[in-house]
């Protein structure tokens, strides 16, 4: 069985979906006991990732296990140390490129930095993906798509090389499955290099409608955030990577295309993929 910790995240999801296509038992950590949200064929396995103690039974029989950093917080070592006296034989971390290409606030890197150091150190058969911006991060725009054709925000020259969830999840379920090489350091990108600009436009075509970038103060962002509720984290992580990729755009490589013997999936394509979420609301008289 394949353990998948963050399961009801963007990529978590999506390699559930491409393990159970392969027929491959899958498992997933969840704080409810009933699993509610999850496939059908999924094995709920009840359980705190901050107290991994309490999952100790539900990791006999797993053969590998992808884990989130976000979603093991401070129990990542404690469950290593569970996996690997349960006889866990591989783990596939998802880290992220600012380890190696630093942007944004050094805090926040060190914590993927932390993660690779101790699955490293596991014992374990590993393999660390370093992913670079999710494509899936634009459907933060979605919400002001639905009220006009403008998209709000800082740094519109900030560039990245953003990745379809479906190629990290290809990826991932490739390595938990054994298909890559052990002890291995990969990073993930989507093919090129597009600024917020040139990706609201990309949407706009997908979604059939004339869409356009409206570059804001950093500051004027960072408060528009926090007054919707959202914890300080958050505008710090965003803002501080944007303004560094304005500067620098981030990495790009063709390791997705190495790695699967296939194109990796452009922006357009994601696009294309999620148009609904950005086609205009009806109106009604």
């Amino acid at each position: 069985m394949i353990l998948i910790t963050g399961a009801n995240g963007v990529v978590g999801r999506q390699v559930m979906n491409v393990l159970l296509r392969k027929g491959i038992a899958v498992g997933a950590v969840t704080r409810g006991a009933d699993g509610a949200g999850l496939p059908g064929d999924v094995k709920a396995v009840a359980g705190d990732l901050a107290r991994p103690q309490w999952i100790d039974s539900g990791l006999e029989g797993v053969d590998a296990i992808q884990l989130s950093p976000r979603a093991t917080g401070d129990g990542l070592e404690e469950l290593l140390k569970l996996a690997a006296g349960r006889g866990v034989r591989r783990a596939v971390l998802l880290s992220a490129t600012t380890v190696a290409q630093p942007a944004g606030e050094a805090r926040f890197a060190a914590r993927f930095e932390y993660a690779e150091d101790l699955v490293t150190r596991s014992g374990l058969e590993w393999t660390v993906l370093r992913l670079a911006d999710f494509a899936a991060n634009a459907l933060a725009w979605a919400p002001q798509l639905a009220a006009g054709d403008v998209v709000r925000g800082a740094y519109g020259r900030a560039a990245t090389s953003p990745i379809h969830e479906a190629d990290i999840a290809a990826v991932a379920a490739r390595a938990l499955l054994g298909g890559v090489p052990a002890e291995s350091v990969y990073t993930l990108t989507g093919p090129g290099s597009l600024d917020q600009y040139e990706k609201v436009r990309l949407i706009g075509a997908a979604a059939g409608r004339s869409l356009s970038f409206q570059e804001l103060p950093p500051e004027q962002v960072r408060q528009g955030m926090l007054a919707q509720g959202l914890p300080e984290e958050i505008p710090a992580r965003l803002l501080g990577s944007l303004a560094d990729y304005s500067e620098r755009p981030g990495p790009t490589t063709t390791t997705v295309e190495e790695l699967l013997g296939r194109p990796a999936l452009t922006f357009a394509d994601w696009a294309r993929d999620n148009a609904p979420a950005f086609q205009a609301q009806p109106t009604f008289a």
